[in-house]
């Protein structure tokens, strides 16, 4: 009964998927979980936050009724249901995990899995073996010794998602998604939020020009914007908690009620085992080839555990892979340069490729196109103008290198430029295929108009 083909050391997206893969090969698949089936994705992270950031989207629509031509005499909200909801979102979103599980005839393993010489894999003091054992271990929210976290005044993303009362004033420290995402939740419910970046600009990675907008939009709204400095220390011996912050013009003292601490994740390695197996590590983090498998034949490991972009879909990708290749099917490796990053506040953030800055570095000569849906029809009348689509084409070839937009639904629109890359297309071709109208979307064939010089609308 303990003896599986395939045995895989954690159940988020990363975990799940390659699990249900494994067992539509024909292999006999079992997954450890020591918490709830879905990881940190479905239950704290990707999917509750989406529940977060749609009822304070609502909530901002409330506010705005008369953009619309609605009266609303009276509405509040209640922060408390407002986190139900979301722990209610998260709860279905697991139980369907669970179905997926026993409609693939997968075994579920409650515990926590520790890999062990020989192939196998320990669960709480019980024995299991198999042919092939992947970890999908995920990560967890990095803490810095100038930010403790203690679940109360100093949080991560976890409790940030189910605090019992709203803050009245919140420093949010790290401009990356889970950063963002929480500042825009919460100064749409009401909190008096301080952004801390310590980098020049708010979602550092995204393309230069996408990065100021969405400043610009955030102070907008009401966001307090530190960029260029840093946390130093934190005093929580009071009722709130007092912020050190260096700032390129000297030190501030920030006070809030409590301190989110964003500043990335550290990959689940510890304590599983690796060095017992001899797995080798680097940085944190452990190394596979592009088939995902470690140093230690019949041991593979995928998602945040492995170098690569912290990402849900990233992971399941990866165990997709991983598995066909165990099973013998011809396979391609990742394309990491193809990977689609999504930020969903409000305005959202995606984009997909090279940068202008990053393809002006590796010397191409550039075709750059922008459209802003302040001359789009639907944005218009959707209410939504703020943002634009912007895509950079290789000039020689007709290459698209990156798309970056910045908008409300451009989430939703990225994964045309991750396929038309996918296939090669080339600036041309995008530019033919007659994209429908009114609609957000058009925004990308008007924006390689405008790299081309043949733009209508502006």
């Amino acid at each position: 009964m303990n003896t599986y083909d395939i045995i895989v050391l954690g159940s988020g997206p990363g975990g799940y998927v390659t699990a249900i893969r494994a067992s539509q090969l024909g292999f006999k698949t079992a997954i450890v979980e020591k918490e709830n089936l879905g990881g940190v994705c479905l239950n704290w992270g990707c999917i509750p936050t989406k529940a977060l950031l749609k009822s304070a989207q609502v909530f901002d629509y409330l506010k705005h009724a008369e953009d619309y031509g609605l009266t609303i005499k009276e509405f509040d909200k209640d922060f408390t249901k407002v986190v139900q909801r979301s722990r209610g979102v998260a709860e279905g979103m697991s139980k369907g995990v669970q179905f997926l599980m026993k409609k693939n005839k997968i075994d579920v393993i409650e515990g926590f899995g520790k890999v062990k010489p020989g192939k196998k894999v320990d669960v709480d003091g019980k024995e299991y073996s198999a042919n092939h054992i992947i970890i999908a271990t995920g990560a967890r929210s990095r803490e810095l010794p100038s930010l403790k976290q203690d679940g109360k005044k100093v949080i991560g993303y976890r409790e940030a998602m189910t605090l019992k009362e709203q803050p009245k004033k919140m420093i949010v420290v790290g401009s990356g998604a889970i950063g963002v995402e929480f500042s825009n939740f919460y100064n749409s419910m009401g909190t008096e939020v301080t952004i801390v970046e310590y980098l020049p600009n708010l979602v550092p990675l995204e393309d230069e020009e996408v990065s100021k907008q969405f400043e610009k939009i955030f102070k907008k709204n009401g966001i307090n914007v530190m960029t260029n400095a840093s946390v130093e220390s934190l005093d929580t011996s009071g009722k709130g908690v007092k912020a050190k912050v260096k700032t390129q013009k000297g030190e501030e003292i920030l006070e809030a009620d409590i301190v989110l601490s964003a500043v990335g994740i550290a990959a689940n390695i510890e304590n599983i085992g690796l060095e017992d197996v001899g797995i080798v590590t680097d940085k944190g983090k452990i190394m596979v080839n592009d088939w995902y498998q470690t140093n230690i034949p019949g041991y593979y490991a995928i998602g945040d555990v492995v170098p690569g972009p912290a990402l849900a879909h990233v992971a399941s990708a990866e165990g997709i892979t991983c598995v066909e290749k165990i099973a013998g099917m011809h396979v391609e490796a990742i394309d990491y340069g193809n990977i689609p990053g999504c930020t969903y506040t409000s305005p959202e953030i995606a984009s997909v490729g090279l940068t202008e800055k990053q393809a002006k570095e590796k010397g191409y000569e550039l075709k750059v196109g922008k459209f802003p849906f302040s001359a789009s029809g639907k944005a218009s009348a959707s209410g939504a103008k703020d943002g634009f689509v912007k895509v950079i084409f290789d000039a020689k070839y007709g290459e698209w290198l990156g798309c970056h937009m910045i908008g409300a639904g451009v989430t939703d629109m990225i994964a045309e430029a991750v396929l038309g890359r996918k296939l090669e297309t080339t600036g041309h071709e995008v530019l033919k295929a007659i994209h429908p109208h009114p609609t957000m979307s058009e925004a990308v064939m008007e924006a390689v108009a405008d790299a081309y010089g043949e733009v209508i609308h502006l």
